[in-house]
């Protein structure tokens, strides 16, 4: 490394030292620019460079047969584009936990508290945020982020369709359509319909509807107005086995429901808002987004059966709830400071954010249904009468105000410091007997990035946060009971390279502290102490040549819970749902001699999950196969792409973790076509 530096380079590295106090000393006053997120810039605003270009995402209406996660990743912790995904991480799932469960929610880069969260009828693009890709969010949190892009309309006519079916027979409807209506405003809708027919044969018969605008009556205003609506007509709950003893379930049959034909519901999600961006002038940028989350849950069931023996027998029980509602309405005020001095470039961000959350919930009725066999056939009992009890309320309100720095040196580094400062209050019970939980912390992050020489660079950073902690699951004696919000931790370092060609690597270490919640000896869901986890992780993502591109990543992971509930011998020393390693392989080829042609697979491996509270029992070492193709053509003079894929190629036999010894089946082999069509 040393050999291949210029003097130029040796100064910079020299200069690094110092990045901090030159920025913040020479700072002077010029043209806005937005906060580095995935939100446009206005027009009269220079996007940010960044040091190294990332992959385009393309997603909009009108070009969806381009749509290739493997392809446009940026990196390899995680990326989805429309249908398409790629990557370690998931929305549920960063560093061994959820970043949505946490709340660290962003749409075009400002805060959002989902009840549940868009789909691609709204959203054309979801990214992790983790490592290096957190520089430029102002705000980081612990866990990560995830950060939905809206598909945003154009200036031009244009719309998608896409229809599909999979050997499961469910028939999928998808359409999106952008129409500009002025010069200065364009509309975009929505509208999908899937009868999903799942791996246990349950079903999930869903449409929904989205519209979007965007107004932009000027080069320093936009007004982005969206809604979209989800509606759940059938929805059958399928069993969740639960162990009653140190002992993994039998294998399960796949494609057949085990549970009374009545324990259905539905519900009907909903989530809207409005994004507004000002340049107001003299290096002010103003950011406003304001957020509606609903659902609704009509006929909710729990379907549980407690194996009390290795060959399937226990007994089964149903627990039905009455109507549900969560709602929450949040959104972020930001305004932007920018200062630019030759190659230094600085922001300051003062934010305002804020939620308001209520939950209905309780009041269930539970029905026994006797001993039976999970690998038999499921008792056939008539509906029974509900006579549900009263709900408990949820109440919760969250202030969070902030100052941010970042600072940026062409060619030196990166830095970023923030300051919030929370206000917690929840409120949660029967009416007239609420339990009252408070917090106001102050939080910070701080994280720096240093550019050795052209192509390497070191970063690393610290950053604490307050968290929710999700509610108890459906076969917790405390069920959908509302868990306290919790203070987190984390710190991570690495390096980032440039491999040149496109290909990107990134290498780190991350360790990230929460309490540790789950099932107490009681049945209870509440905290057992502390989990630390410690981890290195991986990526390289880009194109190895012209025809090949590939995203790869590996996870070590090694955690840790500590407290009194571990020193008695209550609780194991490693977490339920811990897995040590973790690859993930994707890859894309378009053969030369095949013009249109593509193939693609991904693998996914891991290691074995431990699943029960006292670390006696582990879900097991499984690698699962994906394998598809696309064909690109015209059709009726239009672009247009097959896709085939078939997910668990070789059909592994296993189990899913729902939570401490709950289980279902591993989903088997599925294959999937569909064609889209652009307009």
């Amino acid at each position: 490394m040393k050999q291949g530096m210029t003097g130029e380079s040796s100064s910079r590295r020299a200069g690094a030292a110092a990045v901090v106090a030159v920025l913040m000393a020479s700072a002077t006053a010029a043209q806005p620019a937005p906060p580095n997120d995935s939100t446009p810039p206005p027009a009269d605003l220079p996007a940010t460079d960044e040091p190294e270009a990332e992959a385009p995402i393309v997603a909009a209406t009108g070009s969806r047969s381009a749509e290739n996660a493997v392809r446009q990743a940026g990196d390899a912790f995680g990326t989805s584009i429309g249908r398409e995904v790629s990557g370690l991480y998931s929305r549920e799932r960063v560093r061994g936990f959820s970043p949505v469960v946490a709340g660290n929610v962003r749409i075009d880069g400002l805060y959002f508290d989902p009840i549940v969260v868009p789909s691609s009828r709204l959203v054309r693009a979801t990214t992790i945020r983790v490592g290096p890709s957190a520089l430029g969010s102002p705000f980081p949190a612990p866990t990560g982020i995830v950060d939905l892009g809206l598909r945003r309309p154009g200036q031009e006519a244009a719309a998608s369709v896409l229809i599909g079916y999979n050997t499961w027979h469910t028939p999928t409807a998808e359409f999106d359509a952008s129409l500009p209506v002025s010069s200065t405003l364009s509309i975009g809708f929505g509208a999908g319909l899937q009868l999903e027919n799942g791996f246990n044969k349950t079903r999930d018969h869903s449409y929904e509807g989205a519209f979007i605008a965007q107004w932009t009556p000027s080069a320093s205003f936009s007004l982005l107005p969206f809604i979209t609506v989800k509606d759940t007509l059938i929805d059958d709950h399928g069993p969740i086995s639960v162990p009653q003893g140190n002992f993994l379930p039998p294998r399960l049959p796949r494609r057949q429901f085990f549970g009374p034909w009545w324990s259905r519901g539905g519900d009907v999600e909903l989530n809207a808002g409005v994004i507004s961006d000002w340049t107001i002038g003299g290096g002010w940028l103003l950011r406003f987004g304001l957020f509606r989350s609903q659902r609704v849950i009509d006929g909710q069931f729990a379907n549980v059966v407690r194996i009390t023996a290795p060959d399937g027998t226990g007994t089964e029980r149903i627990t039905g709830d009455p109507t549900l509602y969560n709602a929450s309405t949040s959104g972020e005020v930001r305004l932007t400071r920018r200062f630019d001095d030759g190659p230094r470039r600085h922001q300051i961000h003062a934010t305002l954010r804020g939620r308001q959350g209520y939950r209905r919930f309780d009041g269930s009725q539970a029905i026994d249904l006797g001993v039976v066999n999970i690998l038999g056939i499921a008792p056939d009992v008539p509906p029974p009468v509900l006579n549900f009890g009263p709900q408990q309320d949820d109440n919760v309100r969250q202030w969070t105000g902030g100052i941010a720095y970042e600072g940026r040196w062409d060619g030196v580094g990166e830095l970023s410091v923030g300051v919030q400062k929370s206000d917690y209050h929840k409120r949660i019970g029967f009416p007239g007997a609420l339990t009252a939980t408070d917090a106001t912390p102050w939080l910070y992050n701080i994280t720096a990035a240093v550019q050795m020489a052209d192509g390497i660079t070191l970063y690393g950073g610290a950053v604490t946060g307050l968290e929710e902690s999700g509610v108890a699951p459906n076969f917790a004696a405390n069920r959908n009971e509302a868990l306290p919000a919790i203070s987190t931790r984390q710190i991570d370092a690495g390096v980032r390279l440039n491999l040149g060609g496109g290909m990107r690597m990134v290498a780190g270490l991350f360790q990230v502290s929460k309490p540790y919640f789950n099932l107490d000896t009681n049945g209870r869901f509440d905290v057992l102490g502390e989990v630390i986890n410690r981890g290195i992780e991986a990526s390289v993502a880009g194109p190895l040549t012209d025809e090949l591109s590939v995203v790869a990543g590996a996870v070590v992971l090694r955690p840790e819970v500590t407290g009194d509930a571990v020193t008695r011998g209550l609780v194991g020393r490693l977490p339920v749902g811990a897995i040590g390693e973790r690859i993930e392989f994707s890859a894309d080829w378009r053969p030369g001699f095949a013009p249109g042609l593509s193939f693609d697979m991904r693998l996914s491996h891991r290691s074995p999950e431990v699943a029960t509270v006292n670390n006696l029992v582990y879900v097991p070492t499984r690698t699962l196969i994906d394998v598809g193709g696309r064909y690109r053509f015209k059709l009726a003079g239009n672009e247009a792409v097959l896709r085939i894929q078939t997910t668990n190629l070789t059909s592994q036999q296993g189990f899913d973790l729902r939570g401490a010894n709950a289980y279902t089946v591993l989903p088997g082999r599925v294959t999937q076509a569909y064609l889209t069509v652009d307009f």
